[in-house]
């Protein structure tokens, strides 16, 4: 068995777990994901079967598309929910234009810091890995481009909004520069990943419909490129 599969990641799976039941159900060796999902972000992870991963490097570069909700006033140490509030701080008075306009300054290319709580590795060891020994995590900031971000709701303390980046961006990060800007601390509350490259949340199954799920053929997903 050759090819892609776009699963919908649920809530709580990591990437790797999602990875180990297709290799069991489906009875296969080889099999591995495009872009990691943390447990917590829900959508879009593509799994390449077999002869597939031979040519995830070729594919894993595409953007990725997210649906975001950021809640302001409080600051986490993993800087999405699931972690330990760290900072609270009071809104200020935010209305539909001012927000906007603090996203906007966020398209293009931007200097952005990864969160201590990520696998990025710091002198071999992984960040989080420093960071859940209380050790002082310093990750040198990095490149990322934003194509395209857009408000879709506001309900104070939350925000919500759409974005499409290059691969590596941090959205955590991303939710937490924003909210500076904003003039309050913030954290990622929620995330689904709608598209990965050219993999589609319109494709994806879930975990427990594997059955019901379209082998993309390898010269498929390789004419996208």
């Amino acid at each position: 068995m050759d090819g892609f599969l776009v699963i919908n990641k649920q809530k709580s799976w990591t990437s790797a777990d999602v990875v180990n039941k297709i290799k069991r159900v489906l009875k296969i060796k080889k099999a591995g994901h495009l872009g990691t999902l943390d447990p917590d972000a829900t959508g879009v992870l593509p799994i390449a079967l077999g002869k597939a991963t031979k040519v995830i490097r070729y594919i894993n570069e595409g953007d990725k598309e997210y649906q975001v909700v950021m809640k302001l006033g409080e600051k986490t140490d993993t800087l999405d929910a699931a972690g330990k509030v760290i900072e609270t701080k009071e809104i200020p008075k935010l209305d539909k234009d001012k927000i906007e306009k603090i996203l906007k300054d966020f398209t293009g290319k931007i200097s952005q810091t990864p969160p201590a709580y990520s696998a990025v590795k710091v002198d071999g060891v992984r960040a989080y890995e420093l960071a859940r020994k209380g050790k002082d995590v310093q990750i040198k900031p990095r490149d990322i481009i934003i194509k395209e971000i857009s408000l879709t709701k506001i309900n104070i303390p939350f925000i919500a909004f759409n974005v499409v980046c290059s691969k590596g961006t941090y959205i955590r990060s991303l939710c937490s520069d924003i909210g500076e800007r904003l003039g309050t601390a913030a954290h990622m509350f929620s995330l689904i990943r709608s598209a990965s490259g050219q993999f589609k949340i319109n494709d994806a199954v879930n975990i427990d419909d594997l059955g019901k799920g379209r082998i993309i053929k390898i010269d498929e997903a390789l004419g996208f490129m």
